[in-house]
């Protein structure tokens, strides 16, 4: 079946409600391909190997989480932006972003998603009351050393993780996907045990040190691949169309 590309616009900015969230970029649809859409390839970032698979497997919408258009980026269209924007163009195909929407839907988000693989119990915001902090407060069903969980991690992402132990036992969990390190000190206020997210930064060490709490670093990418993939599988049920999910490896 074909959907037009429109309706399945309207229906992913209702669905992630994207019009009311303030963002660093545009969300939504960032590059106009053809009109009827039949495939969607769905991946973390739109990048030059995600936009060469998508051309492979003939897609007709790349669906992603880092799309482009950032705030404070050089507006002028040359060298790897030019490419990029020259690859889909040229190849009619649309380019469907969301950012700070798919960390904060509590369906398909990236932090909602995260838990489910890590069997996390979501147990509500980081931050009660600021939407500016996507991150998420839960709990393990029995506490475990962090170095037991850093390997559950570890073989659900597939990705060995940066660890900070404690020496506590863990139940209490805060955790934000992608850059969220700099959320360390509200997850020491809410009172968590273990922090988790995608990056580290030096003094995000000290911080987990000296307020006697764990801390993974998962990576960027690997804690961010599930939302988009959820996202995509919902709009595929929703008009019958065909999704794949290309992971273009980073280690960051």
């Amino acid at each position: 079946m074909a959907v037009a590309l429109s309706t399945l616009v309207a229906e992913a900015d209702r669905f992630l409600d994207a019009a009311r969230i303030a963002d660093y970029c545009p969300n939504g649809l960032q590059v106009e391909g053809r009109p009827q859409v039949r495939r969607i390839v769905s991946g973390v970032t739109a990048s030059q190997a995600l936009l060469d698979a998508a051309v492979e497997a003939e897609a007709d919408v790349v669906l992603v989480h880092h799309g482009y258009f950032w705030k404070g980026e050089d507006a002028c269209v040359v060298g790897m932006k030019q490419r990029r924007l020259k690859t889909l163009l040229a190849n009619d195909i649309s380019l469907l972003a969301y950012h700070l929407p798919l960390d904060l839907h509590p369906e398909v988000g990236n932090n909602v998603q995260l838990a489910r693989q890590l069997d996390i119990q979501v147990e509500g915001p980081l931050v009660p009351g600021d939407p500016k902090v996507v991150g998420l407060l839960g709990s393990l069903s029995e506490p475990m050393k962090a170095g037991d969980f850093a390997r559950r991690v570890h073989e659900v992402l597939g990705r060995e993780p940066l660890l900070v132990d404690s020496d506590a036992l863990i139940r209490r969990i805060g955790w934000c996907t992608g850059g969220g390190q700099g959320y360390i000190d509200q997850a020491v206020e809410a009172g968590v045990d273990l922090y988790l997210t995608g990056e580290a930064s030096e003094q995000t060490f000290h911080s987990a040190r000296e307020n006697g709490v764990s801390f993974i670093a998962a990576g960027h990418h690997a804690t961010e691949r599930y939302g988009v993939q959820a996202l995509g599988d919902y709009l595929a049920r929703r008009f019958a169309l065909e999704h794949l999910f290309i992971d273009c490896p980073n280690p960051i």
